[in-house]
């Protein structure tokens, strides 16, 4: 049954961003600038990073919050979408496959030590840098307290 929620979930969202492109491209046409900086490596947002190491941008419109995880070099990592206590991982940054959540959970392997670098009623955000230069991105509810344990399948 949850994975009923989350194709209604999906298509939400694949509708909202097909609405944002086309508001995006009338406002353009209108001369004003895009109100997104969604996969941009400066967006035009409040870093609201809980941690030093990391830039966190959080982005919403029609009650979807778009979460966007940058380096400190400004390099996109991750992003998803969540809304109703629902997640989708966006692809978007070269950890994109590296994001987990609790409707696409991964494998914790790896380094699992990291950051709580975004957190909210509804979201918390933990970074785990990989020796190899990468980085693994768990996506979870905010009553979560452990978002690897969250956003994992155990094998």
């Amino acid at each position: 049954m949850q994975h009923t929620g989350s194709r209604r979930f999906v298509r939400l969202v694949a509708a909202g961003l097909v609405v944002m492109a086309l508001a995006s491209a009338n406002v353009m046409a209108a001369g004003g600038l895009p109100a997104s900086g969604l996969g941009q490596s400066w967006p035009n947002a409040t870093d609201v990073s809980a941690s030093p190491r990391w830039h966190v941008y959080v982005f919403e419109r029609n009650g979807v919050r778009y979460v966007q995880i940058n380096d400190l070099g400004g390099k996109v990592r991750a992003a998803f979408a969540s809304s109703g206590g629902n997640f989708l991982a966006l692809p978007l940054g070269v950890d994109a496959t590296r994001l987990a959540t609790p409707e696409e959970p991964l494998v914790a392997s790896g380094q699992t030590q990291g950051d709580i670098v975004y957190q909210d009623a509804s979201t918390r955000v933990l970074v785990a840098p990989q020796a190899d230069g990468t980085a693994r991105v768990y996506a979870a509810n905010g009553d979560c307290k452990d978002p690897i344990e969250c956003s994992s399948r155990i094998q």
